[in-house]
This record gives C-alpha cells, structure tokens and sequence, in this order.
C-alpha cells in the first residue's frame, strides 16, 4: 500500500541542473546524525541516499555524506553534531528527537533537516509546526496522538490485555512525552499501564523481570534507535513469555513480533533528501514546515499469532496493509 505524506506548502521540488543549483558551492557536503550503530547498509541511511539519487543527484560527485553514529546511545550526540559543524556541512540531516536536540545545541546557523521526531514542538525542537522558525525543519511521526489507536488494537487482538507493559528508552525525550501520551490513552481506554524504561544492555533483564512479575498481560513496546538496534532481543522475551505485543514499526513483525502500527520510516527518509534539495536550492527550513505523516501501515504476523495461540479478528485482517503468514 502506498504511504503519502502531506505537507501544508507545495509538492516536489523540480530537480534543476546542477550548473544552476551548485553556483556557491558542489559537491554539497551534508552531514547525518544517526543515533543507530554503523552499519554499511542501514535502512534509513539508504532510502535517504535513495531519495537523492531520485532527484538527480550523484554521491562524490554533487554531494558528499559525512555520516556520524551514535552506536545506540544518545550520550556521543552533541559531540558527534560539534563535529559535524566544524567540518562546514551544508546541511544537517538527524534521526530521532535527542539528535535533532543535539545538531540545534551545535548550531544555530546550518540549516538542520530531522527526521523521527514524535513531537517536535512539545520536545522544543520547533517552536511551530507550520512555520518552525530558526534553523530546523523536517518531518514528524505524529507518534503522540497514534498511541491511543495501538492500544485499542492490542485490547482487539487480546481482549484480556491489562495490565499492559510499556517498555521504552528512558533517556530519549521524546520518548518521555510518548509515554506520558500512552499513559493518558490507557486511562481513556480503562487500561493499566506499568511503564518500564531501559536505556542500556543492563537494564534488560531486570525490566523483564519486573513485567513477568507484574503479571503483564501484554506489552507495548516505544520504537526509538535504541529499543529499535535491540528489538531481536525483545521480540524474543515476548515470545518466550507468549505475550501480545504492539509495536510502533514494522521492524519488530519482520523479527518475529506480533504487530505494528505507525508510519513507514523509510518512505520519511526519501522525503527528507527532497527538503534538503530545496533548502541547497536556497530555501530557508524557517520558511519549510514540519511534515506530519497522513497514511499509516497496519502489518500484522499471522505465525506469531498461531504460536501465541491468538486469532486475529477478520475485521482486523482487512484493515491490515501486510499479512506474514
């Protein structure tokens, strides 16, 4: 199923030649924050290479890309986007809330384009989404206001689903206001959730411990670049335990998980070489505003579902965008 996004100005830049665009400078050098460990293909890395190529672009010979990661932790980000600006890019591109955070503490100057960010303006990232102002721009997960839908899913799958256990990186602010969201959306809903943060390969165990011993009736799970570099790990746990479980991308159902809701990630990262595009083409990012997703994808694992003993409403199965049987 196709994913679209809107945005509140215009359609596709129309790719000029590079003898017109390329007049101060070329190649373009464009700086990445990735939060993620450094992988020679990652998903997100390559669609937004992908969006490049799409509008004209060739790599080494119009624009270079300087890619710093974090390897799963947020602690390296500002140091990672200082370094970024003392090389002179000309543009920034971000992954995740704290690193967006991080390129906006490194400067105030080089325009900054982020992506996977819940909520740009309750994090602080902009000030506004329709006009955001300053030095960043970029696309927003709308992931906030998606967590009540989640979890009427899993209460569709599972009926008995409460207590439900959120599991989600304590150290990410825009995880922060996810969960305080899904903590108000089980309460609409008459649910009980029991937050567990994790942050590092320590804090495991003992989350999965507590939930077990909580009596955890299914799980919820907070997609950022952490939970997402160790999603084997809780793909797993909840199998082992024969929990239901809900996740915000469909990276978790292709390990093995039981569901996603939520957008698709890499279609942003295409998106995002089109705002960078325009702002080498001299747009301002306080002049660009914030896109926020308008299609999202249901895919749900149908062999996870038979392990788990579960079956899966009809009524769901023809919403969903993708079966795995």
């Amino acid at each position: 199923m196709r994913r679209e996004f809107i945005t509140i100005v215009g359609s596709a830049a129309v790719a000029l030649p590079f003898a017109t665009r390329a007049q101060a400078r070329s190649p373009w050098r464009i700086g990445m924050l990735e939060p993620g460990a450094s992988s020679p293909s990652d998903p997100f890395v390559d669609a937004f290479r992908d969006g490049l190529r799409e509008l004209g672009y060739k790599e080494g010979r119009d624009v270079l890309l300087e890619i710093r990661w974090a390897g799963g932790s947020n602690e390296p980000l500002l140091g990672l986007a200082v370094e970024l600006v003392a090389l002179k890019v000309d543009v920034l591109v971000t992954v995740s809330t704290p690193a967006a955070l991080a390129a906006k503490q490194a400067t105030a100057t080089i325009p900054i384009v982020f992506t996977t960010v819940g909520d740009p303006v309750g994090a602080g990232v902009v000030p506004n989404l329709a006009r955001p102002g300053a030095n960043a721009t970029g696309f927003s997960m709308l992931a906030t206001e998606l967590s009540a839908k989640r979890l009427e899913i899993l209460r569709e799958i599972a009926p008995n689903t409460s207590p439900v256990a959120m599991l989600w990186n304590d150290t990410n602010p825009g995880m922060t206001l996810r969960a305080h969201e899904s903590e108000r959306a089980a309460a609409t809903l008459g649910l009980t959730i029991q937050s567990y943060g994790v942050h590092d390969l320590v804090t495991f165990d003992p989350a999965f411990e507590a939930i077990v011993s909580a009596g955890g009736a299914a799980v919820l799970i907070l997609v950022d670049p952490f939970t997402r570099l160790h999603r084997q790990r809780i793909v797993d746990f909840a199998a082992a335990r024969h929990l239901p479980a809900i996740y915000e991308t469909r990276e978790f159902v292709d390990a093995g998980g039981l569901i996603s809701y939520g957008i698709d990630l890499s279609t942003m990262q295409r998106r995002a070489a089109l705002y960078v595009d325009k702002i080498l083409k001299g747009a301002k990012p306080a002049d660009l505003p914030v896109e926020q997703p308008t299609k999202f994808e249901l895919v749900i694992n149908l062999r996870t579902a038979k392990t788990l003993g579960l079956t899966i409403p009809p009524s769901l199965l023809s919403r969903a965008d993708e079966v795995i049987e």
